[in-house]
């Protein structure tokens, strides 16, 4: 869901010419719909291909459709960006399952840090938030499957599975001597976009947990029931939210900017740039803001929060996040197949790139595992004192 632009919506997708091979009435035969460069010499994998096929002792896992899938996806792993993947039909079902919210599982965001797989963010509500995972836990082995060298796509798919199984995740936190096993069961995730409350008499306090496809008309719902309140301030809870559509983050944004304000600006491989400005209304423009962020906070988030305090001044809270600075695009395949590519960098309004750097909060505040175990947010708490002096 971390992968943000409305490009993955299937609706919407551009669909761009990719090389696409088919195998022909007899092994070896190849044909390409985009001419390959002449240094390419495709010869070599046709006689990997003819090898494997009168070698391999196996002949019954010999499928020519999984080893053309298997090629394509080393051909992607070969790029060294952990958001540049090749799924198949199944794979991307599952894909448009997550983006969509709904599917069945544990419930975590997990991505690759440092060539480790870890947590991402745990989801409002989930079995993976109620068994006490938390962003930045790092998951060793899935089922006593170890996770080196495992892609983001194949760990979600040993995690992923039926309502009411379980699944054990042996997981390293920092503040731990040791690692720990913890076991989830399984559930169907319905993720909501946001919830709110005023607090406090004039604040309101938005957690959004995701810029989904719903999250731009629940947020128009509560900010009109905000305006329609007696609340002048408000805080926007950004913790553990990975991101999502794009498109999302640029619509809300609207809500805080002055019409044609920068919310990102995206750059693509030939050095060309699309600015992406409010087109919103600023309502809450004059209103009192803070955000709060953590290590969780990825994609649309950082977005949304570098735009408001880019263009605003508003003030970031907590620990520093992520660090997701690319945009991805969904394109279509033959047979239901998709390839999702790294299409561009983002940087925020100041021309600040986020890549694994991530934002830096302008009051760091900790939030500790026996702040959680005792239901306490110290993060927030600091968040309401320092909205009551603006």
């Amino acid at each position: 869901m971390s992968f943000l632009s409305k490009k993955l919506n299937p609706l919407t997708l551009i669909i761009v010419a990719l090389i696409a091979f088919q195998l022909g009435t007899s092994k070896g035969q190849l044909e390409c719909k985009v001419c390959a460069p002449e240094d390419v010499d495709f010869s070599l994998f046709w006689e990997a291909y003819n090898e494997l096929q009168d070698k391999f002792v196996k002949e019954e896992v010999l499928i020519d459709q999984n080893i053309i899938y298997g090629a394509i996806q080393g051909m992607t792993a070969s790029l060294n960006d952990p958001y540049t993947i090749f799924f198949s039909p199944s794979e991307t079902q599952t894909f448009l399952e997550d983006v969509n919210g709904h599917f069945e599982g544990v419930g975590m965001e997990i991505g690759i840090r440092n060539e480790q797989l870890q947590v991402i963010a745990p989801l409002r509500g989930t079995p993976a938030e109620k068994a006490g995972f938390m962003s930045g836990d790092q998951i060793v082995s899935i089922d006593e499957t170890s996770t080196i060298d495992l892609t983001v796509e194949e760990a979600v798919g040993l995690i992923r599975g039926p309502k009411g199984t379980d699944v054990t995740l042996t997981v390293y936190r920092a503040s731990w001597e040791e690692l720990k096993d913890i076991t989830v069961t399984r559930d169907v995730i319905e993720v909501p976009s946001l919830e709110w409350e005023i607090i406090d008499d004039n604040i309101a306090y938005v957690q959004l947990y995701q810029f989904s496809r719903l999250a731009s008309n629940d947020f128009r719902k509560a900010a009109y029931e905000i305006i329609n309140s007696d609340v002048d301030k408000i805080i926007l809870d950004l913790r553990n939210n990975p991101g999502g559509y794009l498109e999302v983050s640029i619509d809300i944004a609207g809500w805080f900017l002055d019409r044609d304000e920068v919310v990102v600006v995206e750059k693509f491989r030939d050095g060309q740039e699309q600015i992406h400005t409010s087109k919103g209304n600023g309502l809450f423009n004059d209103y009192n803001v803070v955000v709060l962020i953590n290590q969780g906070s990825a994609s649309a988030s950082e977005i949304l929060s570098g735009a408001l305090r880019d263009n605003n001044g508003t003030l970031l809270i907590g620990k520093k996040s992520f660090g997701k600075g690319s945009v991805q695009q969904l394109d279509d395949l033959t047979g239901g197949s998709s390839l999702k590519i790294t299409i561009a960098e983002w940087l925020t309004p100041n021309g600040n790139f986020i890549t694994e750097i991530g934002l830096e909060p302008d009051i760091e505040v900790d939030y500790t595992e026996e702040d959680y175990l005792n239901s306490e947010d110290p993060q927030l708490l600091r968040a309401i004192e320092v909205i009551k002096e603006l």
